[in-house]
């Protein structure tokens, strides 16, 4: 009994040391950061300091200046703007046709459920140049609605993924139950179906919305005024001048622009597993 015992606890602590590196691996980016964002410009640019550890004692000088000296505040409230806005009309897109292509029958719908993952599956690069031409021909550039405008063009290929996927996670019988009552698709769609897929629609809320979140190449390709720029293109442009990067500074960017995702992630994470994971029946 002793020995199976002294097994049993070998075996869980060898399970957990195998994720030791893993939990580094994914720790040690975030921890750079801060570390970097605290520590002062002297010890940031000393080659013989130990890059791991602050030695002259944290600082926030690098803090104070990003929300000081930069439009910060204002590229953080564009950001949540171009962020939430097309979260909320790839959403109104995506259910609706997500549900079609889960539920109903209809010619051609498996050549459209293909081509909807290939265009997922297509990198912005390749669609930025003509969304820049469309922008700039109907007067949009410079502007957050040229943002607005095109964020959706990469976040509803990926709802109407997810979601359809779900939605076919749930059992026929209670859409035919709602339709016998009277419901007609959409009431039952709206009273019946989206309450059931709530982790899936979380799920594909928060992954759109981080999508839109942290995009880089459409932000500073569509707008060059500061006052118009979100975070991802504010720090990386008036941050880095020429050669001169101000490290402290990026990085503060960077852990303040993170908080509200790992907020978002903390009081989410039971639908969003729920959402990956589990469909309306356990």
């Amino acid at each position: 009994m002793m020995r199976r015992t002294t097994t049993r606890l070998v075996l869980r602590v060898s399970q957990y040391a195998a994720l030791v590196p893993f939990i580094i691996f994914a720790i040690f980016p975030v921890y750079w950061m801060f570390i970097t964002s605290l520590k002062r410009d002297s010890e940031l640019y000393d080659l013989r300091s130990v890059p791991f550890l602050i030695r002259d004692g944290i600082t926030f000088e690098h803090y104070l200046f990003l929300f000081q000296n930069t439009g910060f505040l204002i590229w953080f409230r564009n950001t949540l703007v171009v962020a939430f806005v097309p979260m909320v009309i790839s959403l109104a897109v995506s259910i609706p046709a997500g549900y079609a292509l889960a539920r109903l029958r209809f010619r051609g719908a498996t050549l459209i459920a293909t081509s909807i993952f290939a265009l997922y599956l297509m990198p912005p690069t390749v669609l930025f140049l003509p969304l820049a031409w469309f922008v700039s021909a109907i007067g949009l550039s410079n502007s957050l609605w040229s943002l607005i405008i095109t964020f959706p063009t990469f976040m509803i290929p990926f709802c109407i993924w997810m979601l359809s996927a779900y939605f076919r996670t749930l059992p026929s019988e209670l859409e035919d139950v709602a339709l016998v009552d009277g419901c007609t698709r959409l009431q039952m769609l709206w009273n019946v179906i989206i309450p059931l897929s709530l982790p899936g629609v979380i799920t594909s809320s928060f992954f759109s919305f981080l999508l839109a979140w942290d995009n880089l190449i459409y932000a500073v390709a569509f707008i060059s005024d500061s006052a118009q720029k979100t975070i991802s293109a504010g720090v990386v442009t008036e941050l880095i001048r020429g050669d001169v990067f101000f490290w402290g500074s990026l990085m503060a960017g960077a852990a303040v622009a993170a908080l509200p995702v790992v907020i978002a992630f903390v009081f989410l994470m039971d639908h969003y597993v729920s959402g990956l994971t589990a469909g309306a029946i356990k």
